[in-house]
């Protein structure tokens, strides 16, 4: 008997991750979506982590890793023909950050694809909340796609919640076009929005926050933070939340994906958005003043 779902499924790619270390490099494991499994596992939620991996010594230890953090790994599958994604990042005096990318044959990819998929989404599908974004999306095939979309209508049929981020990364699409086509098809099945407002303006989308809020709404999203940077964010009833304090960040890799995770664990805990979009600040204050897209805790 397949052992029952973890309460919160996150999907997508977990990616080896180099970042400066003096003269020299460190090696990590990163990835939007494996960044909130972690901040959620680490405020003693049950996160189950659903990606693929290779059956290589640092896909090894990338599991060893999240499994440590607390993320369950039964959900990862293992694929022989292919190693795990890589990218290195570099940040500037301001903290922001830029990255190279060698990720076109993960085995992120191929997650919908391989033996034990079937069985893998089956399980997942039982999950209280599913979350993904438009980078889980970007990674896929389009039948990968469609199999990640139809795991989060069993998850809303199931009596479920999915949360959808919608980060964009122009490099992984070929299109502004299709990335707005999976974008808005995601958004129609998903409760919880999580939307930048750059990455919305880089689609070619809404000019500003409350026309972000009101496409994603329009949709069928009913509650969506639109996230504004150093600026806090939009509150689904239209206010606005700026952070608790002003910060000059060491490193904003991860401040968007830690502010998820603040927000869902608060949410999941029963406060209001108001208070959630504070928890989320409050995390997203704590990772940007430290290295790397997971800091150590």
């Amino acid at each position: 008997m397949a052992a029952p779902c973890p309460a919160i499924v996150c999907c997508g790619e977990g990616m080896l991750e180099l970042a400066r270390a003096g003269t020299g490099w460190a090696l990590g494991s990163a990835g939007d979506t494996l960044n909130v499994a972690v901040h959620l596992a680490r405020a003693g939620n049950p996160v189950g982590y659903l990606t693929a991996l290779g059956n290589d010594p640092f896909s090894d230890e990338m599991l060893a890793r999240w499994a440590g953090e607390g993320v369950d790994t039964s959900l990862v599958l293992r694929d022989p023909a292919r190693l795990p994604g890589l990218y290195a990042i570099s940040t500037d005096d301001q903290g922001e950050r830029s990255f190279a990318y060698w990720r076109e044959a993960s085995a992120a990819r191929a997650m919908f694809a391989l033996p034990g998929s079937a069985a893998m989404a089956e399980r997942a599908s039982a999950a209280r909340l599913l979350v993904f974004s438009l980078i889980s999306l970007a990674i896929l095939p389009d039948a990968g796609r469609e199999a990640l979309l139809a795991l989060a209508e069993r998850v809303r049929g199931g009596g479920g919640q999915v949360a959808f981020d919608g980060n964009y990364r122009a490099r992984l699409w070929g299109d502004a076009v299709a990335a707005r086509h999976w974008r808005d098809r995601a958004i129609a099945r998903a409760d919880i929005g999580l939307p930048t407002l750059e990455d919305e303006a880089a689609l070619g989308g809404a000019g500003d926050a409350p026309a972000v809020a009101a496409h994603w709404q329009g949709l069928g999203c009913a509650e969506v933070v639109v996230k504004l940077g150093a600026a806090g964010c939009l509150l689904p009833d239209g206010t606005s939340s700026p952070p608790p304090e002003v910060l000059r960040p060491v490193d904003t890799s991860g401040a968007g994906d830690a502010f998820d995770a603040g927000y869902l664990d608060a949410r999941l805990k029963g406060l209001p958005p108001a208070e959630a979009a504070q928890a989320g600040h409050r995390l997203a204050g704590w990772t940007v003043m430290r290295p790397g897209a997971i800091p150590a805790r």
